[in-house]
C-alpha cells in the first residue's frame, strides 16, 4: 500500500464545480489513468481519497491538496503523467510525492488558509489599511450568518490569523487572509470583507495556500 499526497490548482474553469463533483472527477480520472487504489471495508466500499479541505463553489485555487491510497507502487513522475491526461481544464497537478502510512488525515492536518482577494471599493488605500489595522486590534466580533437550518451566531474574530494589504486601484483592492480551516470553524473571505466595511461581494477569491499544523 502507498501513500500519495497530491498538490493541484483549480482554475476558472472548474470554480463553479461542487466539492462532490469534484471528488467524482478525481475518482474519473484515476481509474481512467488505471492507478489501481485502496477501497474502504464495508456494505458500500468508495476509494480512499480525502481532499484537506472543501474548496467553496466560486473559489479558485493554487494550493488544494488530496491523499489517495494505492494498492499498488506508483512512481510519482508516472502518476502526474498518467493522471494529467485525464483532467480537465482549470484542473492542473503541481506535485506529487509520498508520506508515510502513519501519518494522521490530512483533514486533521489543516489549520488555516490563505487568501487574494479582490473587492470593489470607494475606499482609499489609507482607509483600507486602517479597516485592517481596526479588526486586527478587537478581541471578538459578534457575527450572524443565514443558513438554511436557520440564522447562527458566533465570534468571527478567532477565525481571522491575519490580514494584510496587498494592492489598490480607483476601483478596488487586494487583500491577503490568512484564515482559520479546521474542525472549530473555517473562516469566510466573503464575511471578512464585509466585516472590513465593503459593501460588494469580493469579485474573485483565490486561495493561495493551505497551512498544515504539522509544518
Amino acid at each position: 500500500m502507498q501513500r500519495l499526497r497530491i498538490r493541484f490548482c483549480r482554475g476558472q474553469e472548474v470554480k463553479f464545480i461542487s466539492h462532490l463533483d469534484i471528488m467524482r472527477l478525481w475518482q474519473r480520472a484515476l481509474h481512467r489513468a488505471d492507478i489501481s487504489l485502496t477501497y474502504s471495508e464495508g456494505f458500500s466500499p468508495h476509494p480512499r481519497i480525502s481532499l484537506a479541505a472543501p474548496l467553496p463553489v466560486g473559489v479558485t485555487s493554487e494550493a488544494e491538496l488530496m491523499d489517495i491510497l494505492c494498492s499498488r507502487w506508483v512512481s510519482p513522475h508516472f502518476f502526474t503523467s498518467a493522471v494529467s491526461q485525464q483532467l480537465p481544464p482549470g484542473i492542473k497537478i503541481l506535485q506529487v510525492y509520498q508520506i508515510v502510512l502513519s501519518q494522521p488525515s490530512l483533514q486533521s492536518q489543516v489549520g488555516y488558509a490563505e487568501y487574494k482577494v479582490d473587492v470593489e471599493t470607494e475606499k482609499e488605500q489609507k482607509d483600507i489599511e486602517s479597516a485592517l489595522t481596526s479588526l486586527l486590534s478587537v478581541k471578538h466580533l459578534p457575527w450572524q450568518h443565514q443558513r438554511d437550518t436557520g440564522k447562527r451566531s458566533y465570534d468571527l474574530r478567532p477565525l481571522i490569523d491575519d490580514l494584510w494589504f496587498i494592492d489598490w486601484h480607483q476601483s478596488y483592492c487586494t487583500i491577503g487572509m490568512r484564515l482559520r480551516c479546521d474542525s472549530s470553524g473555517s473562516g469566510r473571505p466573503e464575511q471578512v470583507t464585509a466585516a472590513l466595511g465593503f459593501t460588494h461581494h469580493p469579485q474573485s477569491i483565490h486561495r493561495t495556500k493551505l497551512l498544515l499544523k504539522t509544518s
